[in-house]
């Protein structure tokens, strides 16, 4: 077995965390499964009843810990008035009681999950219409279940405004659908998607249990909250506000509400060490703003606030406690800075300095809360060097470096072929140097993609990795990958009316689709042509045009300059155009109206590529 992490100085006796994690409890679901309309299971909490046992040789203690806790599901009363549910995906809804109704904060990933989570509370306090919305910030698990709790036409007509964070939009775009479909192929084994949920599989996230596969939407904001100590008023509930740009998320912010004593600070302070850069993928997040801005919140509202609240995890009670934790929390990003540039200016690369700073120091190391049960120290260190230095670490050997397949087909040459690599590997496996065994078993792998006795003792190797790791995503991707060498089988070509999800796309603007339809360009083979066409939207009062050459998609509001004539002109409403996009319109007929050569039309959709639901990671 790999070595585990230092566990040692952590207070197991300590009761802190699951008073917390129980308190309040007004009701749960009697069964914890959530189906949409077909009937298809969209979230299951029973299949964590394995964690109420002691944890096996096949996990770490302190992530079953984490998990146990974060098991924990129901309608929890926080104060008089404040309410969340926990446990029903992988992030809380918060749920804040107004004058004639409620005020719903960070409606999950799912609608489905969204609407069960609301309808619990009101099975409880009543059947209260939803008076507001406000999503905390720009990630898919605080605003993908809206439709859940209201609608497209309560919100349009002024009934329930969505309130967000400056940027939301933008950054919703760059993170849920520009990368989408790379994103979340990585997410799938960042969170064990395919994994079974047992001691010897997927245990958790860490930040939370899972993630709902439920119907994802948004609706845009129709209220920005644009500056620090801005106030607004919904439903006679009472919210003080602080931006947080560039931490957890781009766009992001915390909030008091003065009448209840509460401070809620979204994901920026957590139950664990948090991501400066997510597995999964991401932008690197600024460390150095991240502590900033929780001093900031500590300076703000620490004197006043009595309960401190998130996105993700369970309450923290009492003055004391809640500073304690922001300030560790604080303390844990900026350590993870400072000491990283520290150590960066002496000449250490991002890979050398995770291994020179393996624990946080003193208090800290001993804090469960800044435990790296999401982040680690190891990763965070080397997306801080990246984020100062990028991918290069200033060795010329590695400046141009053969793709993995052919440096594979050249490293097991020199090792002697596949088969006296794989006995030493075996052999250092034995040894328990896992780390070492994972790195030359790759070269095989990727050279050897047929060689089933390498395969196997990789997967063996990732399991016992995996079993090894305080951090949930390590372990699920080690066992994600463990999974796909014995078990990968390609997932069917994805139909051609996977062009985004209907109801993400519905939430952007017509610039933002429009970007979308240039990242999916095959630029190689649309270097052949020049396309102009102009799009009229009858129901918005817009006009873009776009043009077609060098193989860019160029998107511009109005006419294209110089009085290039368009090929095609089509006067459609934006859902028209979702549908073209989805190849689920006829363009010959219904309510797209066309004028000019419809090739035109035809060639553009032709040269848009539909991203691969799945692709290898650990295979060529």
């Amino acid at each position: 077995m790999s070595t585990l992490p230092q566990l040692d100085g952590l207070d197991w006796d300590d009761p802190a965390d699951h008073a917390n994690a129980t308190r309040g409890l007004v009701d749960r679901l009697d069964s914890c499964v959530i189906r949409n309309a077909s009937g298809r299971v969209v979230w299951d909490g029973d299949r964590w009843s394995f964690l109420e046992e002691d944890c096996p040789d096949t996990a770490n203690p302190s992530l079953w810990r984490q998990s146990r806790l974060n098991a924990l599901h129901g309608l929890f009363e926080v104060v008089p008035g404040i309410y969340q549910v926990r446990g029903l995906d992988a992030s809380n809804m918060t749920l804040v009681e107004g004058e004639r109704g409620v005020v719903v904060i960070d409606p999950l990933i799912s609608k489905e999950c969204a609407a069960e989570a609301l309808a619990l509370y009101r099975r409880n306090r009543g059947d209260r219409p939803v008076t507001a919305v406000v999503y905390t910030h720009s990630h898919s698990d605080h605003f993908g279940g809206v439709l859940g709790v209201t609608t497209v036409e309560a919100v349009a007509a002024g009934e329930t405004p969505v309130i967000a964070p400056s940027g939301f939009m933008e950054h919703t775009v760059s993170e849920n659908v520009f990368a989408g479909p790379a994103m979340a192929r990585r997410a799938s084994f960042m969170y064990g998607n395919g994994l079974p949920a047992a001691p010897d599989g997927m245990i958790g996230c860490g930040l939370g249990q899972a993630t709902s596969t439920g119907s994802i939407g948004v609706i845009p904001p129709t209220v920005t909250v644009e500056e620090t100590g801005q106030q607004m008023t919904f439903d006679g509930v009472r919210l003080v506000f602080q931006l947080t740009p560039e931490t957890e998320a781009p766009s992001e912010m915390n909030f008091f509400f003065p009448d209840h004593k509460v401070l809620l600070v979204a994901e920026n302070a957590n139950h664990t060490l948090h991501n400066v850069l997510t597995l999964r993928g991401a932008l690197v997040r600024d460390a150095r703003a991240w502590a900033s801005y929780l001093t900031e919140t500590v300076q703000l509202f620490a004197d006043d606030a009595e309960v401190l609240i998130g996105s993700h995890n369970w309450p923290t009670w009492g003055r004391t406690e809640l500073t304690r934790l922001l300030s560790e929390q604080r303390d844990a990003y900026a350590y993870l800075h400072d000491q990283t540039v520290r150590l960066m200016n002496r000449g250490l690369t991002g890979t050398e300095i995770a291994e020179e700073l393996s624990e946080f120091p003193g208090q800290l190391g001993r804090a469960w809360h800044v435990r790296g049960y999401y982040g680690t120290l190891s990763h965070n260190i080397k997306a801080i060097y990246q984020r100062y230095m990028g991918w290069y670490d200033g060795n010329p050997a590695r400046l141009h470096q053969l793709p993995p397949t052919e440096a594979g087909r050249r490293y097991v040459e020199f090792m002697g072929g596949p088969d006296a690599l794989v006995a030493k590997a075996r052999a250092s496996f034995e040894a328990g140097e896992h780390r070492w065994v994972a790195e030359v078993l790759d070269h095989v792998v990727f050279a050897h993609p047929e060689h089933t006795a390498a395969r196997e003792l990789q997967a063996r190797t990732f399991e016992r990795l995996g079993y090894a790791a305080e951090s949930a995503p390590w372990r699920n991707f080690y066992l994600s990958g463990a999974r796909e060498l014995r078990d990968w089988v390609p997932d069917a070509p994805p139909a051609r009316a996977v062009g985004g999800n209907p109801a993400m796309l519905a939430g952007l603007s017509s610039e933002q689709i429009f970007h979308f339809m240039a990242i999916r360009l095959d630029g190689p083979r649309a270097a052949a042509h020049r396309l102009v066409l102009r799009w009229e939207f009858t129901d918005r009062g817009e006009s873009w045009t776009t043009l077609i050459a060098n193989g860019v998609l160029t998107p511009m509001r109005g006419d294209a300059p110089g009085g290039e004539e368009p090929q095609l002109t089509l006067r459609l409403t934006r859902p028209d155009l979702e549908r073209v996009l989805s190849r689920r319109a006829d363009i010959t007929g219904g309510s797209i109206e066309l004028n000019g050569d419809v090739g035109a039309l035809t060639t553009l959709q032709d040269l848009l590529e539909d991203p691969p639901l799945t692709f290898p990671i650990v295979t060529p």
